[in-house]
């Protein structure tokens, strides 16, 4: 009696039609695994390319606040230098204007008396009489110079000129009937300085 037949696994008892649908379905899987994978990839691409953006964004802004930071520093770092340069030219230009004026008057003592006093005489050309106290070194030869301001400026009243050893030179007192005036160059000297200094503390916030 024959031995019975093995059965042996790698046979396949499938039909042809079976072979072919189980390659179709493993196709499909396939496509459907390659599918899943560039959308997983495309969705990941994306996604990472979001959130390069937003840091993209982020880092800018920040370099943007940092500089406008550092803009608004720089500017009242300049404004603090403009008011500390105009307070100091001020300063000098007072310190000039203190150190000329002397030297000025000592040329020419009598020319702001004569300014001065003209402007009296054409404002009191009509009043009874005027009284100019000068310097007494300056007496002669500003009482001939009065007399000719007077007449040119119309005023037909009584001028008295007086030498007065008090009265610094180039400073003067005008009187008149109901009022008078005083050129002191030293208390507007000091009148000066002291607003001066009080303009200076506040630009340089003293």
């Amino acid at each position: 009696m024959a031995a019975p037949a093995k059965f042996l696994f790698n046979v396949d008892f499938s039909s042809g039609e079976d072979q072919q649908a189980e390659r179709a379905n493993r196709a499909e899987l396939e496509q459907a695994v390659d599918e899943a994978e560039a959308r997983g990839h495309r969705a990941g691409y994306a996604a990472g390319q979001a959130d390069a953006s937003i840091e993209a964004q982020r880092r800018m802004a920040a370099a943007l606040a940092h500089i406008g930071d550092r803009l608004a520093a720089l500017g009242g770092g300049l404004s603090d230098i403009e008011r500390r340069l105009e307070a100091e030219a001020v300063e000098v230009a007072v310190a000039v204007a203190n150190k000329l004026a002397p030297e000025l008057i000592a040329r020419e003592p009598f020319a702001e008396v004569a300014t001065l006093a003209a402007d009296c005489f054409t404002q009191l050309v009509s009043a009874p009489h005027i009284v100019v106290r000068i310097n007494d070194a300056l007496y002669t030869d500003a009482r001939e110079r009065l007399e000719e301001i007077a007449r040119m400026r119309g005023f037909e009243g009584r001028l008295v000129v007086l030498a007065e050893p008090d009265v610094a030179p180039g400073d003067c007192r005008i009187e008149w009937a109901d009022g008078g005036l005083t050129r002191d160059r030293a208390k507007t000297e000091a009148a000066i300085n002291e607003a001066v200094q009080g303009y200076v503390a506040v630009r340089r916030g003293g």
